[in-house]
């Protein structure tokens, strides 16, 4: 080996990262495996390359013996002290068998180890990249599809967003900008896998915490999500300062805020409530955009009986049960929705006079 060679080492050690001594000794690994290979032996041997000058020696090691049985691999004491008279039975004894012109093959297999060692290095580095990533927002480039993923350039690796992680009627074609949800970001022996979604619930609660300075901040805190993408989301928001209205900081001037995220998410209904201690408080809040009148919450069961006026039953229900159903995930308690007239035939409560609870939350369309 050249000093070239030992100061392209150096040079890549300061770019890359890639430490001197862990490509000096996969070198040698990889030496001694070309030398058994080209040289049909199977003695057991050690190269060493010096670090300064790149010099290569190859050492069969053997073991010290009184009597030699196989001489690839023994050596007798008398052979051992002519080397060195400081040799004992059992001792490894190393002999020089470099081979002229093992210098060839040794270029060879450095240059092979370095490229490899490199494009793990590199390999490496995009890893540590994304995995900080994870559960974030990324813009990429659609390049291509196939029967289960589009593909997307993120610039130094290509993600892969599954069809399934994408909303309903919706489509890409190649040369598209696309933001989407980092899920899962592994190692694989081919490198960096990241995988993306356009559905996880994720990508709305870090689309709010992008677009409202006050959730950025840390002062408007979101407390859930529960989404069924392409169709209607719910957001419970909270204040940590009573004079900040979480509602209407999501909301924004005119709506500006929320309608930014309804637009990147093709029209997705969003509700953005108001989170609350207060069981039957939070519980009508995530009702909305439907009225009501009373919440009866039952602990053991964890189920919360809602009643309704009767013209808000079919919009608290919702379409095929969708906003029941996005209220119950956002809360975390079962829902028993009931009209005023059913709650009065089931379990004989008395009509009002309508009045309803008060709500803080706000539909958008």
């Amino acid at each position: 080996m050249s000093m070239d060679f030992i100061e392209a080492l150096n040079e890549l050690e300061r770019e890359k990262g890639i430490s001197k001594d862990i490509i000096f000794e996969a070198i040698e690994a990889a030496l001694i495996s070309s030398y058994k290979r080209n040289f049909n032996t199977a003695q057991n041997v050690r190269v060493d390359m010096n670090r300064h000058t790149g010099a290569i020696k190859v050492f069969a090691r053997k073991l010290v013996v009184e009597e030699v049985l196989d001489p690839r691999t023994e050596i007798s004491l008398p052979a051992a002290r002519e080397i060195n008279p400081n040799f004992q039975l059992e001792d490894i004894a190393e002999i020089e068998v470099t081979p002229r012109d093992f210098g060839r093959i040794a270029a060879q297999t450095a240059k092979q180890v370095v490229t490899q060692r490199i494009r793990e290095a590199e390999r490496g580095l995009i890893y540590n990249a994304f995995v900080e990533k994870e559960e974030d927002i990324v813009t990429g480039i659609v390049q291509r599809q196939d029967l289960r993923n589009i593909f997307v350039d993120l610039g130094k690796v290509e993600a892969h967003l599954p069809l399934n992680e994408l909303m309903p009627n919706e489509k890409f074609k190649h040369g598209d900008r696309i933001k989407a949800y980092i899920t899962k970001v592994e190692n694989t022996t081919k490198g960096p896998q990241i995988l993306l979604s356009r559905t996880h619930p994720g990508l709305l609660k870090r689309l709010f915490e992008l677009e409202v300075p006050e959730i950025f901040d840390g002062v408007v805190e979101i407390r859930s999500v529960a989404r069924e993408a392409g169709f209607r989301s719910k957001i419970a928001v909270y204040s940590r300062n009573s004079e900040v209205d979480p509602v209407g900081s999501c909301v924004g001037p005119k709506g500006t805020r929320v309608q930014t995220i309804v637009n990147e998410l093709r029209g997705e209904k969003i509700d953005i409530v108001k989170y609350s201690d207060n069981v039957e408080e939070y519980v009508a809040n995530a009702l909305s955009p439907s009225r009501v009148l009373e919440v009866q919450v039952f602990e053991a069961e964890k189920m919360a009986r809602v009643i309704v006026p009767d013209y808000q039953l079919s919009l608290a229900i919702g379409i095929k049960g969708q906003n029941a159903r996005l209220a119950a995930k956002l809360t975390g308690w079962k829902i028993d929705i009931k009209s005023e007239t059913q709650a009065e035939e089931e379990f004989g409560r008395e009509k009002t006079d309508q009045e309803e609870m008060p709500q803080d939350s706000v539909s958008i369309d």
